[in-house]
């Protein structure tokens, strides 16, 4: 059992209990650090600011808060909690009255330099149901591996609410009182990072068990925080341009302050998907916000408030002001939304976790993309409206559905993990490493397999994936995901990754099958992802990427070309002359990526101009 791991750069030295074994220390894993940041290449966004702090590094021992009453030793778990290892008990209860203890205490005096710790013991813990990791500025650390939590979700954590097939959870089936099922997106996990307040006019409105927390946290996203836009002086109908800071409110700012998380929903329009190449189509356009991203305020104006970066699309004031059709009908307004009770710097460390399913083995499902358990398709870490926060050194194994998954987060650091299978990689979207609405974010150094994808979704923006490796592909999922950079990684995806490999509740995101086999780049086509979003954006970046791909069962791993073989040049996708454009072929914009795997864009919608000699357009070194 551990009191303390001191972390000094990129290594760290253990201190343990007298007379107990310390844990193996952090892997070091690259330098991440600000020092360590290359200068942005003239034409390539600016990656200086992303990870955790924008660049800081991640927590060292001098950072804690050395009261013993914000550190919670196992000692004090076994005898102040009853949370004890191997012992087949609950330590559900237990583990969330620690946390609750720690945001009663500690939170309202921490703070970056002075980080709370609730550190687990050695061996084996048992959960139960969904714990809320929503105390700031908390660690949570195990022993290194052989620190163990087991979850066997109850019968008011698993989902009680299935699509008609039986095939995957049904949010549109989940509701209670005023509560929908869609407010839990992207549903329960094993940690949740995330505000549980609930906004006033829900009190009351849930008490269900297995429903209570669809009211949680929804006074972020829901229409109740959001302030609608006016026209910049002179730009009809826009109230801001990409490239400005500024943005125009329709009411004074009073619900905004300095140095507050402001999320920016720009309304989807019909010129939105001609742009594109999403349109004609039989599928149903959606009034939603796909283009989005989280700043920070730097100034409040009476009616206007300045982002702390431009803005990287144009914000129309309504769906139709950019002179769009309406979509169904309907206008729909863009929105300033404050994000009211953010999550920041919660980090989990050092510890490993699964989820057991009854009658299932990992071997059973590892290369099966279908849900073998899709009541129990329950998210190992779950981030959403968090920032600055982090996961390093945390083995997961058989997650319900995403190891990892974020929903509306900025400024995360996901390093040096070990992430293998999941129970449920089939219909509706599970089983990958997923980011979602993430962004400014780091992955790097880590490890995972028997996943269906990485992936970056629903205007994710302004990541670095960087010496990762990966057994399955880099997936642009679509939704206007833009400005990530995927570098140094080591992808070899077996012939078994396909969708085509599956024998239970198959099928692809927004209904249909799918065949085939994956390749290690997947590239949102318009016409395919407006199903159930919409394109890939622009310029998502591949640099000296050792891509491979086996075409048969126990053949050989060929090199993927031209993206993993291209030496110094830089692959901008959805890129040309220095602006957006699909992917096209013969003169036409691809429907699909399928089938357009191993053609080369070049001058089609990925700009090879650039090159660079250096080791990363991210880090001055990779030692």
């Amino acid at each position: 059992m551990v009191t303390a791991i001191v972390l000094t750069g990129c290594q760290s030295t253990p201190v343990a209990d007298e007379g107990e074994p310390a844990p193996p220390p952090l892997p070091a894993g690259l330098d991440l650090g600000r020092a360590n940041r290359a200068a942005p290449l003239p034409g390539l966004p600016d990656w200086s600011r992303a990870g955790y702090r924008e660049g800081e590094n991640l927590p060292a021992e001098a950072d804690y808060n050395p009261d013993p009453a914000c550190r919670i030793t196992p000692g004090e778990l076994a005898n102040q909690f009853d949370v004890r290892p191997d012992d087949g008990e609950d330590d559900s209860a237990g583990i969330q009255s620690a946390i609750d203890r720690i945001r009663t205490d500690c939170t309202p005096d921490a703070g970056f330099g002075k980080l709370s710790l609730i550190i687990f013991p050695a061996g084996t813990l048992e959960v139960s149901r969904q714990l809320w990791v929503d105390a700031d500025y908390l660690t949570l650390r195990g022993a290194g591996h052989s620190t163990r939590v087991v979850f066997r979700p109850d019968e008011n954590t698993r989902y009680d609410t299935l699509t008609a097939d039986g095939s995957a959870w049904d949010p549109d089936a989940m509701t209670c009182g005023d509560a929908k099922g869609g407010w839990l997106w992207p549903g329960r996990g094993l940690f949740r990072v995330q505000s549980q307040a609930v906004e006033e006019s829900y009190q009351d409105s849930c008490t269900e068990p297995n429903r209570q927390d669809l009211v949680k946290g929804t006074v972020n996203v829901h229409w109740k925080a959001g302030v609608k836009l006016a026209a910049k002086p002179g730009s009809a109908g826009i109230a801001a341009h990409a490239g400005d800071t500024e943005v125009h409110l329709a009411k004074k700012a009073k619900d905004f302050t300095v140095g507050g998380l402001v999320n920016i929903r720009a309304a989807n329009t019909t010129r939105m998907y001609e742009e594109q190449q999403a349109l004609p189509t039989e599928h149903e356009l959606q009034n939603l916000h796909m283009r989005q991203r989280m700043y920070r305020i730097t100034a409040v104006g009476e009616k206007s408030i300045t982002l702390d970066r431009p803005l990287d699309f144009d914000v129309p004031v309504t769906s139709t002001s950019d002179g769009s059709a309406p979509i169904d009908g309907d206008e729909y307004d863009s929105k300033a939304a404050p994000v009211v009770d953010p999550v920041v710097g919660v980090g989990f460390e050092s510890f490993a976790f699964t989820q057991e399913v009854p009658g299932l083995t990992p071997d059973r499902v590892r290369h099966d993309y279908g849900n073998f358990a899709p009541e129990s398709a329950m998210h190992g870490i779950v981030f959403k409206w968090a920032a600055d926060s982090w996961v390093r050194n945390v083995r997961i194994e058989m997650a319900g559905s995403h190891p990892i998954v974020t929903e509306e987060a900025k400024n995360l650091q996901i390093v040096g993990n070990q992430l293998d299978g999941s129970w449920n990689k089939g219909k509706g979207g599970n089983g990958y490493l997923r980011g979602s609405r993430v962004w400014d974010s780091v992955y790097a150094n880590n490890t995972t397999r028997g996943l269906r994808h990485f992936t970056f979704q629903w205007s994710a923006a302004g990541n670095v994936v960087l010496g990762n490796e990966f057994d399955s592909d880099l997936n642009l999922h679509g939704g206007w995901e833009r400005q990530n950079l995927f570098e140094n990684n080591t992808v070899r995806v077996p012939a078994a990754h396909g969708p085509g490999n599956c024998t239970a509740n198959c099928g692809a995101e927004g209904g249909g099958s799918e065949q085939g086999t994956w390749y290690p780049i997947w590239w949102g086509a318009g016409k395919k992802a407006v199903k159930w979003s919409g394109a890939t954006g622009p310029q998502n970046v591949f640099f000296r990427n050792n891509l491979a791909k086996q075409t048969t069962p126990d053949g050989p791993f060929d090199a993927y070309a031209p993206y993993g073989t291209g030496g110094d040049t830089v692959f901008q996708f959805g890129w040309q002359a220095g602006k957006w454009q699909h992917l096209g072929r013969d003169g036409a914009p691809i429907t699909d990526w399928a089938g357009n795997e191993t053609a080369d864009f070049a001058g089609h919608g990925v700009d090879t101009g650039l090159t660079h000699a250096g080791p990363s357009l991210f880090l001055r070194s990779l030692g």
